[in-house]
């Protein structure tokens, strides 16, 4: 049977079809329109585009940024003219038909944990380090989900007071309207004011990176010890196997091991802490998560 993934973000919309394999053999892009209406228009037309390229009545998972009330059906977006619109309801009545809607960080999460650097593992979590901090779990090849919908939103959580207290930091607004998350230390703006706040210079992340070594020392080094308290935290509540790193900060030369490192300092006495990997979906990653959601759903 064949199975569609569309791995939606702030510039792409992009449909991939997958064999029963999971081998992708066709995929279908088109920008992400700026109007609600015509978003929604084009995920369904790549609804119906899947539909015709594999000649059947197919799942589809849909992958986006943000969040959807469950108790409203209304989502919750940085990236995509949707907030406060019932958005998988109305790509289900665009394309006449339900679609799987899933985070695209908990797709990651699920893909790789299926396909990529998690296979074989009982817990996997991701991690996802961008331009915004994310995430999800997965327990037994099943993408863990409470009734929220808000599990994996790991940037949220609070920023570790005796670092922000140590180095007389800022207590930043985060973007999701709260005071002091930790995403707004250890996301790539976060890192970027980091170095603002300690020497002044507008840098940014691959340069931070580049000079960590050099005069970037001391910034790399707080922002690794605030990604290892994220770490510890992730440690101690799901106890993994497994952390799978992704988004761009993931791609920086020697990360996995800096990071190690600091999440080693930051854990309790001289208990291990769970082993950090990089991700090995690359951009398919967020449209083969999608889809595998949508396999499972329609074969429970």
């Amino acid at each position: 049977m064949t199975v569609a993934g569309i791995d939606l973000g702030g510039t792409k919309c992009e449909v991939r079809l997958f064999d029963q394999d999971w081998n992708e053999v066709a995929r279908h892009r088109d920008p992400t329109p700026e109007s609600y209406d015509d978003l929604v228009q084009t995920v369904a037309d790549q609804v119906a585009w899947a539909e015709a390229e594999s000649g059947e009545k197919l799942p589809v998972g849909v992958g986006a940024a943000g969040l959807i009330n469950p108790q409203t059906g209304l989502a919750l977006t940085a990236n995509l003219p949707a907030t406060d619109k019932p958005f998988p309801a109305d790509i289900n009545a665009a394309a006449g038909r339900p679609i799987t809607y899933v985070n695209d960080c908990r797709a990651m999460a699920l893909s790789e944990a299926i396909f990529g650097a998690g296979k074989g593992h009982n817990t996997v979590m991701a991690l996802i380090l961008g331009t915004g901090i994310g995430g999800g779990i997965v327990v037994k090849q099943s993408l863990l989900q409470g009734p929220t919908l808000t599990g994996g939103e790991f940037g949220h959580t609070s920023a570790p007071a005796h670092l922000v207290s140590r180095h007389n930091l800022p207590i930043h607004r985060c973007g999701c309207g709260r005071l002091g998350c930790i995403e707004t230390y250890v996301a790539g703006p976060g890192l970027a004011t980091l170095a603002k706040t300690l020497t002044g210079q507008d840098i940014s992340p691959p340069e931070i990176a580049a000079r960590r070594h050099t005069d970037m020392a001391e910034v790399w080094t707080i922002w690794c010890a605030f990604a290892a308290e994220l770490i510890h935290s992730l440690t101690l509540t799901a106890d993994p196997d497994v952390i799978v790193l992704g988004g761009g900060l993931s791609r920086i030369e020697g990360v996995i091991q800096d990071l190690s490192v600091a999440a080693q300092k930051a854990q309790i006495g001289d208990f291990s802490t769970a082993r950090l990997i990089l991700a090995q979906g690359g951009d398919s990653s967020g449209a083969r998560g999608a889809a595998y959601a949508a396999w499972q759903e329609a074969n429970t």
